[in-house]
């Protein structure tokens, strides 16, 4: 038996071409149920769902995902990734254009969406790569699957695809961010390497069963590359190349933003070196670099000799951003600590404790302020 509100989510996925910032906004406003019902019935005035409110397709495209091995993932499940996602929603709410947070995920994989991403980069970069970019980037995912990270990209050609076989060969996580369904191989010659990364983690997008490849979804998807990963890595890209918007998105995002020097000789590099140079990236060339950049993601601290031990080595990535909230004077409410880091309230509220018991924060006058730990 299909739940009302996984029907309203797919009926909605499938009316609404994302990002859907008005359906979005319904839907928070009245619940998914009842903003399917008013959309379906043609009483909602939103332009987003009037050429397609008709295509009433829910029930059929969770029985076809089913077939596939694929599930509707929705924030009212528990492996829902709120917290990565709540920078879209951030962004949404400061009125960056196009960064609507997803209503529904579809995901082929076993793995629990939640946990892959707990723990994540975006490798990304030209589909025309170098053989010099190929293998940067696959050393680079090699490395940070065996670290446990998992690597997000989103399986074409050229340095995604490497990334992607890289991770897989050190046998760790890989996401792959589809522009169409996660029932549709694309590219076609990526067929296996998409039957792979299933079977190693997970194949994602808001896109229902049998959606198509377009242009313009490329662009969408990008934002859900940037979102998933706590961090991201352009490896190559040209002048103009689609991985430039993953790194505008994930500026915006308030995400660390990293990429590879390359030959100055070289127009696969030319995108790299101006993020470098303009955009306030990251020179990295390891995956130490890109570990040490991206929220000190596992760095095991013993292994830092020649650096001094700090009070917060040893924090995840989590706790790590609830506390570097808090200013160096004065304190704050667990509420603006959640917004400021992006850490939802209820999980702010539980880590508070635990870093009061370390030594890290304190209760104040003002609400928490830093410890002496």
């Amino acid at each position: 038996m299909i739940d009302d509100v996984r029907l309203a989510r797919a009926y909605l996925l499938r009316v609404a071409e994302p990002p859907a910032p008005e359906v979005v906004s319904l839907v928070a406003d009245l619940g998914p149920v009842r903003a399917a019902e008013l959309v379906r019935a043609g009483k909602a005035a939103i332009d987003e769902t009037a050429a397609r409110r008709h295509l009433d397709f829910a029930t059929k495209d969770l029985e076809q995902a089913a077939i596939r091995q694929a599930r509707l993932v929705i924030p009212e499940d528990g492996e829902w990734p709120g917290w990565q996602l709540l920078a879209l929603a951030n962004a949404a709410a400061r009125d960056v254009p196009g960064l609507t947070e997803p209503l529904g995920l579809w995901v082929r994989g076993e793995a629990r969406l939640d946990e892959l991403v707990d723990e994540a980069v975006a490798v990304v970069g030209a589909r025309a790569a170098t053989s010099y970019g190929e293998q940067v980037a696959a050393e680079i995912a090699y490395d940070l699957a065996q670290r446990s990270v998992t690597v997000v990209s989103g399986a074409a050609y050229g340095i995604d695809g490497s990334a992607h076989r890289g991770a897989l060969r050190a046998g760790g996580a890989t996401i792959a961010v589809l522009a169409c369904g996660v029932d549709v191989a694309y590219p076609v010659g990526h067929t296996d390497l998409l039957v792979r990364i299933i079977g190693q983690g997970a194949v994602v997008s808001e896109y229902p069963p049998g959606t198509r490849p377009a242009k313009h979804r490329f662009l969408v998807r990008n934002r859900l590359i940037a979102a998933l990963a706590g961090g991201t890595v352009v490896v190559e890209a040209g002048r103009r190349s689609g991985s430039r918007n993953t790194a505008a998105t994930t500026s915006a995002l308030g995400r660390p933003l990293m990429a590879v020097p390359g030959p100055v000789t070289s127009a696969m590099s030319v995108g790299c070196h101006d993020l470098l140079r303009t955009a306030g990236a990251t020179a990295v060339c390891s995956a130490e670099h890109v570990m040490a950049d991206a929220g000190r993601i596992g760095v095991d601290a013993t292994t830092r000799s020649d650096e001094p031990a700090r009070s917060t080595d040893g924090l995840d990535r989590v706790m790590l951003r609830v506390h570097e909230e808090l200013p160096s004077r004065g304190g704050l409410s667990a509420e603006r600590i959640a917004v400021g880091s992006g850490v939802p309230l209820s999980r702010v509220r539980a880590l508070l404790p635990e870093l009061e018991l370390l030594g890290l924060v304190q209760k104040c006058e003002a609400g928490w302020c830093r410890g002496t730990g």
